[in-house]
């Protein structure tokens, strides 16, 4: 955005989609997103591309209502895991301000708790935390915050399920390779563990390793796509070719520390070079085809 004229031009273009009477143009929302979306409204525009909060507008207050309803039934207690989940925010909160304060503990405790006990065969894990904190961050109610955290877990599971975490890793390596040599035959030089590294960025989002404003800005591009998952190693390689030159400069265990505590990066420049590399593997992936 350039000046103030430009980002009200741009918050007036997502509140004349979400004030419409009738209907929201989801596909307008989505094409707006993917630029990313003004902060006070990213919490009502992330309901609408998850999923949660249908297009219909005669709809809205009947399924908000539902919504409460149903978040206020679900069990909500097992004091074991809840004394993990405390000891875990409270790690995340001394490297994550923007979520600092006693308010968003219990919050943490509700949600993940709610999202454990309706999915019986999901085992606690640390990394439910930074899965969970934006959109605390961004919802306006508990309740809101839960659904959006668990279309997101659903997403991931389903995706998880299509493709394991061990073939994506292995497709990652060879993304990996091919777009950045350099960097990656440094990576084996200095002996960096990949696998280490690569299946957090993977599993998870990023939400572990990237810098919270970083990490909700990838997301509005994420949560307006079709295929975000598949997307998603592409901006993995372009974190690492916009980091490549400090990288080079440093030896495994600074490698290891930066990759797994991601300086604060230029996400319009990421995502744009994420779509450049997915741009020529298609390119890569059909010449070898041809040759075949």
């Amino acid at each position: 955005m350039n000046g103030d004229e430009d980002e009200l031009s741009y918050l007036n273009d997502f509140q004349e989609i979400l004030q419409s009477e009738v209907y929201v143009d989801l596909e307008r929302l989505r094409i707006l997103a993917r630029h990313g979306v003004p902060e006070q409204l990213r919490g009502e525009v992330w309901k609408y591309l998850l999923g949660v909060q249908q297009a219909d507008r005669s709809k809205e207050l009947s399924s908000s209502k539902a919504r409460t309803e149903e978040y206020d039934q679900l069990d909500k207690t097992d004091s074991e895991t809840a004394k993990r989940i405390r000891g875990e925010v409270s790690r995340f909160q001394r490297r994550v301000p923007e979520l600092d304060g006693n308010e968003h503990v219990q919050s943490f405790v509700n949600i993940i708790l709610a999202y454990l006990n309706s999915n019986h065969d999901v085992e606690y894990s640390s990394s439910l935390v930074p899965l969970c904190a934006p959109f605390i961050h961004v919802m306006e109610t508990e309740c809101d915050a839960f659904f959006c955290f668990e279309r997101l877990m659903q997403a991931i599971d389903e995706y998880n399920t299509n493709i394991s975490l061990k073939e994506q890793v292995a497709q990652f390596m060879t993304l990996f390779r091919c777009g950045l040599p350099e960097l990656c035959s440094y990576f084996d030089e200095e002996e960096v563990d990949l696998n280490e590294w690569s299946t957090s960025w993977l599993q998870n989002l990023l939400a572990k390793e990237m810098r919270f404003e970083n990490l909700v800005r990838l997301w509005d591009t994420y949560f307006a796509m079709t295929d975000p998952f598949a997307f998603h190693p592409f901006v993995c390689l372009s974190i690492l070719l916009s980091a490549k030159e400090a990288l080079e400069d440093l030896e495994q265990s600074e490698i290891r520390t930066m990759l797994l505590r991601l300086p604060l990066l230029n996400m319009e420049m990421v995502i744009a070079d994420a779509y450049n590399f997915r741009h020529e593997t298609i390119e890569r992936q059909m010449n070898e085809n041809g040759e075949l």
